[in-house]
């Protein structure tokens, strides 16, 4: 006996379309926090390794945002940050729903989501974010960063690639 399939309603095929990319945000969540707990049992404040001629690893706090930026603000940055990333957070779910077959775009959102939550999780938890990657030339030092902030950067790249694509087809 044969059965009519019923048509997905629109939140059905929302959600389904939005999972797969809060998998990417997840992978890219656990990668980071994974590897912010190893080096926190492996390493103390500050001490650095060579890996290679223009790579350390290194542990390092940051209280402030990129860069350090607000680094030394006394304290309230560590909320301010912390609501941002949360309000981010909200807004990329928000439009991962509204756009779920736009794979570069999604792509782009889910990285830069599971590194906003990797670094909210780590204001929560420590007062900071945990950097441990030094790329450097000569003497000349990148301020450290993580695997969220990795996956921050690059999701910011592919979002103009993107963005340029879409422009181009125009």
């Amino acid at each position: 006996m044969a059965t009519k399939k019923r048509p997905l309603s629109a939140s059905s095929t929302s959600s389904q379309g939005l999972l797969p990319w809060l998998g990417i945000a997840t992978i890219v969540l656990l990668l980071d926090q994974l590897s912010k707990i190893t080096i926190l049992k492996l390493f103390h404040y500050g001490e650095s390794v060579p890996v290679t001629g223009f790579f350390n690893l290194v542990l390092v706090y940051n209280k402030g945002a990129a860069f350090s930026f607000l680094a030394a603000s006394g304290g309230w940055q560590r909320y301010f940050f912390t609501i941002i990333g949360i309000g981010a957070a909200i807004f990329i779910v928000h439009m991962l729903r509204r756009h779920p077959g736009q794979r570069m775009f999604c792509w782009a959102l889910a990285l830069i989501l599971g590194g906003a939550i990797g670094n909210v999780i780590d204001r929560v938890v420590y007062g900071h974010v945990i950097d441990f990657l030094d790329v450097y030339v000569g003497n000349w030092h990148w301020p450290a960063f993580n695997v969220a902030d990795s996956a921050i950067c690059v999701g910011a790249v592919l979002f103009v690639v993107d963005e340029l694509r879409r422009v181009s087809k125009k």
